[in-house]
């Protein structure tokens, strides 16, 4: 992956994509260059239209907002009323007056 970036550094500053200058990139960045990859990646870049990839390479998507105009509200629950049986509510007023 550090080639790639390394290959799009370069691209940005208007720099030739080589082995050397992949190489010195990545050392620049403090790691060690692997020759091999730097060479794999050149000869996957070679011929290609790095800009026309880069306008083609799929960005993530947004997420719209409902059609509608605003997010329906959320939906407030109410509390629930406990129904105590007729016996428990005479326990409960027999401990008043007991």
């Amino acid at each position: 992956m550090e080639y790639i970036y390394a290959a799009l550094l370069l691209h940005s500053a208007k720099k030739d994509i080589s082995e050397d200058a992949l190489n010195a990139t990545i050392k620049a960045a403090g790691l060690t260059p692997d020759p091999a990859k730097a060479k794999m990646v050149v000869s996957a870049l070679q011929g290609a239209n790095i800009e026309e990839m880069l306008k083609n390479a799929a960005m993530p998507v947004a997420v719209a907002a409902p059609a509608g105009g605003s997010a329906p509200a959320a939906k407030k629950e109410e509390p629930k009323e406990e129904k105590k049986s007729e016996e428990e509510a005479a326990a409960g007023l027999g401990s008043l007056f007991g």
